[in-house]
């Protein structure tokens, strides 16, 4: 008897070689990062025909597919309904304060953005973030220790793939719209009281909880925003 490709095996794991074709493919992609459409429109048409298939051989092994035709961008991401007992495939990176407060800051900046804009495409300067980061942090005499703080934090969310650098314009940033998968509606509504804890808890000691993690980077999972206020 054939095996089904989308339920468990022996090993609790699909069979690909059974799989529609072109989906073995796009999985693989997947797991390797996240497929934007402008990046392949092929590979994009292929995993939009079949992301009912997908969704339910991702789903065997604990994942779900996130994909956004609107903004052009799909994902893999553990699945909050997973088996316990299954081996965590994707894990799990626990973001500095700092970096949890400015992506909370980039994404209510690009919610700011599409209220008041036609455009898509957020662009902001290294000024611009250290300003919108400045009215958060405790006011310190030493100027160039807060411009490489903020430098380092830039840099860890460029290569977590929530800003992109623009090429022939020196400290601009593209905000990449994934972010909105990452930070949700309902994390956003609770925001301003998240900033007040932000501010309290910088002028005081360490946090100690509450701050956003990423499974991956964008260029392979999701930020569980929502663990965020747990």
């Amino acid at each position: 008897m054939t095996p089904d490709p989308f339920t468990p095996d022996d090993a609790g794991t699909p069979d690909a070689s059974t799989a529609p074709d072109g989906l073995p493919l796009a999985i693989t992609r997947l797991f390797k990062g996240v497929v934007y459409r402008e990046a392949d429109e092929k590979l994009w048409q292929r995993l939009t025909e079949l992301s009912a298939q997908a969704r339910d051989y991702v789903a065997v092994l604990g994942l779900e597919l996130v994909l956004d035709d609107t903004e052009g961008y799909a994902f893999l991401r553990s699945s909050p309904n997973a088996d316990p007992e299954l081996p965590l495939l994707i894990p799990r990176r626990q973001l500095t304060f700092h970096v949890s407060l400015l992506l909370a800051l980039l994404r209510a900046r690009l919610a700011e953005f599409d209220q008041q804009n036609s455009e898509t495409r957020l662009i902001m300067t290294t000024e611009q973030i250290g300003d919108m980061v400045s009215v958060f942090l405790p006011e310190s005499s030493n100027e160039a220790r807060i411009q490489d703080q903020l430098a380092a934090n830039i840099k860890k969310v460029t290569e977590l793939g929530f800003l992109r650098k623009l090429r022939g314009q020196e400290g601009a940033f593209e905000v990449a719209r994934i972010l909105k998968a990452y930070v949700d509606a309902q994390w956003l509504e609770e925001f301003d009281a998240r900033l007040a804890d932000y501010r309290a808890a910088l002028g005081g000691p360490a946090v100690q909880g509450g701050q956003p993690g990423v499974d991956h980077s964008p260029g392979t999972a999701g930020l569980t925003a929502k663990e965020a206020t747990a």
